[in-house]
Formats: C-alpha cells, sequence, structure tokens
C-alpha cells in the first residue's frame, strides 16, 4: 500500500458495526488505502447470526433496527431493500406473577396495592427530598424514583442486566436509555388507567426479512470483500513503527488505525505503553453473557416482541420472541423461537452446563411455555460470549481520560462498542456512525459527533 497526507493508510481491527461502517465510507469516498483485520472466521461481530441444522436463525441478543442518523437509516434501507418487517414495539415487565406494559416506573397500576403505594410513596419523598449529587448509580436511583421502585424494579434488573452491583456504577451514562418520571404521570397511570407503553427511540423498529440481523454486516461487507481479510487475529500492534503484526506472521503498516477491539484488550496488545495508560485499564468493567434460544413447535401465540425480568428466581433479564420479528427465524411456519440472555460476572457468576436448562424451566415458570411444551422443544442453541456489555463503572470515565487522548496522540482512534467503551453509545447506529464519522475525521477533518471525550477535552484535527 502507497501512501500520502491527503490519503492515509488505514488499518481497521474488527469487522463489526464499527469497523465496517469505516470501511463502507472509506470505500464510497473513493478511498481504496486500507485494510480491515478480523480475528473471526465471519463478519457482524455481536450483531452477527447464525443458523443452527434445524434451520433456526439467532441473533446474539436482542437486536432491533432503530436509529438516531439519517445516514443510517438510508444505509440499512439500502441493504435489505425490501426484504424486512416493520413493527411496533411490544414491550413487557414481568413481576408479581403478571405482566405490566413496559417501562415499569411508568406502569404500576396494576401491581399489588402494597407494591404501588410503596412505589408512589418513595416518588413523592425522592422528589421532595433536597438534590445532592449522586456518587453512584445506586444512588441516582434512589433519588430519582425513591426506595420503592428502585426496591421493586431498578435494583433487582439492573443487577441482572449487568452483573455488577448499582453501587460500583456510575450514571453519567443513563440519557435515554432509562424512562425517568414525574409523580404526575404515574398518578395518572394508576388512577386514570392510563398506560404508558410509546417512551423511548425504539417505539416503532425495522427487521431482515431473513437471515436475522447479521444480514444487514454481510451485505455491508459484500462490496468490500477485497478489503477484509477474515481469521487475522492480532498479535501486537508496535505505535512507533506504526505496524500491527497478527498472528501468521504479517505485518500490516498504517498511518491511522481504528481499533474496534475491546479497549483494554487493545492497550495490551501495544508494544509501548505509558504505565498510567496501562493501569487506567484496571477500571474498564465489563459483563459476559449466556444467549439461549429455544425453538419450540407451536405458534407464539402473542404479538409481543420482548418481556423484562426483574425477579431474581428467574436466570434470564430479558427473552426476545424472534419468531414475532420476522416468521423466517424458525424452520417451517407455526413455529415459536425464544431467545433468552443471561448476564454473568464475578459477582454474578452462572452454571454454563445448566443455564439451557435452567433457561427452559424459567420459561415454564413464568408461563412463556406449558410443562407439555417441553416435549415441543425442535432445538436449542448457546452463545456465551466473554464480553457483553462495557460496564459504565464509577471510575470509567476517569479511565477513558487517560486512555484516549494518548492512544489518539498516537494515529490510533480506538472506536466502537468496546473499543470507545461508552455503553450510551453501544447501539448498532451508534457503532457504525462512530466507524463512519471516524471515515470523515481522517479523510477531511470532519468533527466526530457520536463519540464522546470523556475529561480530555477536544481532539486535534483530520490528517488533512
Amino acid at each position: 500500500m502507497t501512501s500520502s497526507a491527503q490519503s492515509p493508510r488505514a488499518v481497521i481491527i474488527g469487522a463489526g458495526p464499527t469497523g465496517l461502517g469505516a470501511a463502507h465510507r472509506l470505500h464510497e469516498q473513493g478511498h481504496e488505502d486500507f485494510v480491515v483485520l478480523e480475528a473471526n472466521d465471519y463478519v457482524g461481530g455481536l450483531a452477527t447470526s447464525f443458523t443452527d441444522e434445524a434451520g433456526f436463525t439467532y441473533d446474539i441478543g436482542g437486536h432491533v433496527m432503530f436509529s438516531h442518523y439519517e445516514y443510517y437509516d438510508d444505509l440499512v434501507d439500502k441493504l435489505m431493500g425490501g426484504d424486512y418487517t416493520e413493527l411496533n414495539r411490544e414491550a413487557w415487565v414481568w413481576m408479581e406473577n403478571r405482566f405490566i406494559p413496559y417501562p415499569f416506573q411508568n406502569n404500576i397500576k396494576d401491581l399489588d396495592p402494597e407494591t404501588v403505594l410503596e412505589c408512589i410513596m418513595g416518588l413523592v419523598r425522592a422528589q421532595a427530598a433536597e438534590a445532592e449529587s449522586p456518587a453512584s448509580f445506586a444512588e441516582w436511583m434512589l433519588q430519582t424514583f425513591g426506595e420503592g421502585i428502585t426496591r421493586h424494579f431498578m435494583r433487582p434488573y439492573n443487577f441482572k442486566v449487568w452483573a455488577t452491583p448499582a453501587e460500583l456504577m456510575g450514571f453519567q451514562w443513563i440519557g435515554e436509555r432509562v424512562s425517568v418520571v414525574d409523580i404526575e404521570s404515574v398518578l395518572r397511570n394508576v388512577l386514570f388507567d392510563t398506560p404508558a407503553i410509546s417512551w423511548g427511540p425504539n417505539n416503532t423498529f425495522k427487521y431482515p426479512l431473513r437471515g436475522g440481523t447479521g444480514t444487514l454486516y454481510h451485505e455491508m461487507a459484500r462490496p468490500l470483500e477485497r478489503f477484509i481479510h477474515l481469521e487475522q487475529k492480532v498479535e501486537s500492534i508496535d505505535p512507533v513503527a506504526k505496524e500491527v503484526r497478527t498472528a501468521d506472521g504479517r505485518v500490516w503498516p498504517y498511518d491511522v488505525l481504528l481499533n474496534t477491539m475491546p479497549l483494554n484488550v487493545c492497550v495490551d496488545k501495544l508494544t509501548t505503553v505509558p504505565e498510567p495508560v496501562r493501569a487506567a485499564t484496571k477500571d474498564l468493567v465489563w459483563s459476559g453473557s449466556h444467549i439461549v434460544g429455544v425453538g419450540i413447535d407451536r405458534p407464539a401465540g402473542t404479538t409481543k416482541n420482548w418481556i423484562y425480568f426483574p425477579e431474581p428466581d428467574v436466570p434470564f433479564y430479558r427473552i426476545t420472541y424472534l419468531s414475532n420479528y420476522s416468521p423466517y427465524m424458525t424452520a417451517k411456519p407455526d413455529q415459536t423461537l425464544l431467545l433468552a440472555e443471561v448476564s454473568r460476572s464475578p459477582h454474578k457468576p452462572v452454571d454454563a452446563d445448566t443455564i439451557v436448562a435452567d433457561v427452559v424451566e424459567g420459561f415454564i415458570t413464568t408461563g412463556l411455555l406449558q410443562p407439555e411444551d417441553r416435549e415441543r422443544i425442535v432445538t436449542t442453541w448457546l452463545c456465551s460470549p466473554d464480553m457483553s456489555y462495557p460496564v459504565p463503572s464509577v471510575n470509567r470515565d476517569r479511565a477513558l481520560a487517560t486512555i484516549q487522548p494518548w492512544l489518539r496522540s498516537q494515529s490510533i482512534w480506538s472506536r466502537g462498542r468496546f473499543g470507545a467503551w461508552l455503553y450510551e453509545i453501544g447501539n448498532m447506529d451508534h457503532s457504525c456512525m462512530q466507524g463512519v464519522e471516524w471515515a470523515n475525521h481522517v479523510l477531511d477533518g470532519e468533527p466526530e459527533v457520536t463519540w464522546i471525550p470523556r475529561g480530555e477535552g477536544t481532539e486535534g484535527e483530520g490528517i488533512r
């Protein structure tokens, strides 16, 4: 590869949404001096999909197509053509042996009266209290929702999602991720039987008709095949020589490097790292998961999209009716595909040997399946990524403020779900656009908009 200041040689590590977004934009701009190095034998990262021998298709978690960006919307529409479904979100919470609409804090009217009273009084007291700056997510929950909503839903559900105690988490990531309520909206729900069900950026969403979420990224990668090198695991990155070495001994020189590997892994691969930067990676916290798919030979019998489960006696925190997203997710018509998400960490260990059976038992306990449905199970599937969520820990921003500026000084940008380590911009649209905006930045000096600097001020200019 040849390069110049106007046409930098670029290496992109990772062919997930961020890496592919960057590669797509470089190619779209007519820039061809780049490679994408992917450790796996497939593209898509955590947004890929798998079809098992029984003919059922699974995502790695409950992905849906919604966006904050016109560019991404146009790209998705182009990739899917007309082959997609468009759905209104139907999300629910299962607790106290009943379904209530999501979000919980806006729809408490159908809970036990004692629970309703506790939630309302807690919210009243919280809003009457003098506001203080919370030191953790745990304090933020209490100050925002009060003791009742926090005890019944927010604390147990978030522990099941993050597998991390709320006292160890910050709260700056909240934004549109959590619905914040006022007492009037809660009372209207209780007194006037007014459900609040349209909250959030994904109240309508699209989904590929065939192939699951991974279809998007396979289609995005198709015209980029000559730039993408699969099964190229990065062994080391030399920031002085500006070279990436892969496990097969090949050396890939660069002028600019986009890393989408987990940020801590990237730092570990660097041959030269200041000690404060290396030490800061210890404040990067994550959780893994078990994703369990269960295919059943009967219709779903419901139009629900997904359900949240805050109570600790159920192993999963969320299930998705993938067969309601598209009829082609199952092997045959009138079959059901349920996908369960179970988090894990040192704070929340999970037995991998029994998790599939535990999930099936949880389906029966919550009434999603009947005991006789055990005989109708056609297939099961287990995927257990070690890193699923970059946890917004209390010290995360301090760590990022140390790591990211130094990487940038070495012509390395670290972006994406785990590359940026910012859960609040970790959706697929955010991730893809981080790659697109990086390409615009290094080619034309345009400022990045999606990626959020933490504590270190503004980034430098682009290559030009």
